[in-house]
């Protein structure tokens, strides 16, 4: 898999606040295969600060003001299964604005790592077609973002990692 990290978004308020590109990296990894996406796949992740996400926000959705996460599907890629094999390709573009992570970390009360996690998570979902329009659709996609992230948790724990 290829998987690019770039940070954009300026310095960090704080340390605890910034994006760790191989944080981020090694858990998009563990979500794509998790999600049986070919090996050969691509994924780019950005990371905005808040006047290039709210611009991003504007362009494509039509939407004011700076937004967590935005996802730019390519290929069109699909999960993998048991019964079918995944197909290689570009899965497309997640878009992070860490400010605006920070801000909901705190509402939340976890760290920024947890909520860049999630916001990671969440936008590979979207770029493999899931979605949150419906409540059958959210269901589904929030329940499998919360087994990802509750195993990728497990896993950093047995590893000794925050």
């Amino acid at each position: 898999m290829s998987i690019d990290v770039a940070d954009e978004s300026g310095p960090a308020e704080s340390p605890e606040d910034a994006l760790d590109p191989l944080r981020i990296s090694t858990l998009a990894r563990f979500v794509m295969d998790r999600m049986r996406v070919h090996p050969q796949a691509e994924l780019s992740v950005i990371a905005l600060d808040r006047d290039a996400m709210a611009a991003l926000h504007v362009q494509y959705l039509d939407l004011e003001g700076p937004t967590d996460v935005l996802s730019f599907e390519m290929d069109e890629l699909r999960p993998g299964s048991e019964d079918k094999e995944p197909e290689p390709g570009l899965l497309g573009d997640v878009v992070l604005c860490p400010s605006v992570a920070v801000e909901q970390a705190k509402a939340a009360g976890h760290s920024t790592a947890d909520e860049l996690d999630l916001l990671t998570t969440h936008g590979i979902l979207h770029l493999l077609g899931f979605d949150h329009e419906e409540p059958d659709e959210e269901q589904e996609m929030f329940g499998l973002q919360r087994e990802i992230l509750e195993s990728w948790s497990h896993q950093r724990a047995e590893q000794g990692q925050p």
